[in-house]
C-alpha cells in the first residue's frame, strides 16, 4: 500500500522581487505569512503502519525555518530573487537528500496564491 503524508509549517518573512517588471508592486519591500506543505510518498510499513515519521520532516525543516522566519529572504544565499517558484526549488534542494520519498512542496504566499513544486526535470 502506498500513501502520501503531508506536514505543514508557517513562517513570516519580508522580500523584494528585483526581477519583477519595472513599476510592479512586488519590486518594493513587502512581507508574507508563508505556509508550506511538505509531502513524502512511499510504501506504508506494515509493521509500523506509516510511510514516514512526521518528526523526521520537522527535523529537516527546522533549520530552514529558523533561517527564514522573520528574515529578509533576499539576503539568504540562493534566494536573491525569492519568487515562490525559486523558494520551492531552494527548499527542495535542501530537503530531498534528507527526506527519501519527497514528492511535493506547496508554498502559499497568500491565502489565494501558491506554487506546487514536484522536483526538477531530469
Amino acid at each position: 500500500m502506498r500513501a502520501t503524508i503531508i506536514k505543514e509549517f508557517r513562517f513570516e518573512a519580508a522580500q523584494t522581487l528585483p526581477t519583477a517588471p519595472e513599476g510592479h508592486k512586488c519590486r518594493l519591500m513587502h512581507g508574507h505569512s508563508f505556509r508550506i506543505e511538505i509531502a513524502v510518498t512511499g510504501t506504508v510499513n506494515p509493521e509500523i503502519g506509516w510511510v514516514y515519521d512526521h518528526a523526521e520532516i520537522s527535523r529537516a525543516m527546522n533549520p530552514l525555518l529558523e533561517r527564514l522566519d522573520h528574515s529578509y529572504v533576499n539576503e539568504v544565499e540562493g534566494l536573491e530573487n525569492p519568487t515562490i517558484e525559486n523558494m520551492c526549488a531552494w527548499f527542495w534542494r535542501r530537503l530531498a537528500p534528507q527526506l527519501p520519498g519527497l514528492s511535493e512542496i506547496v508554498l502559499h504566499e497568500t491565502p489565494t496564491a501558491r506554487c506546487v513544486f514536484r522536483g526538477f526535470e531530469e
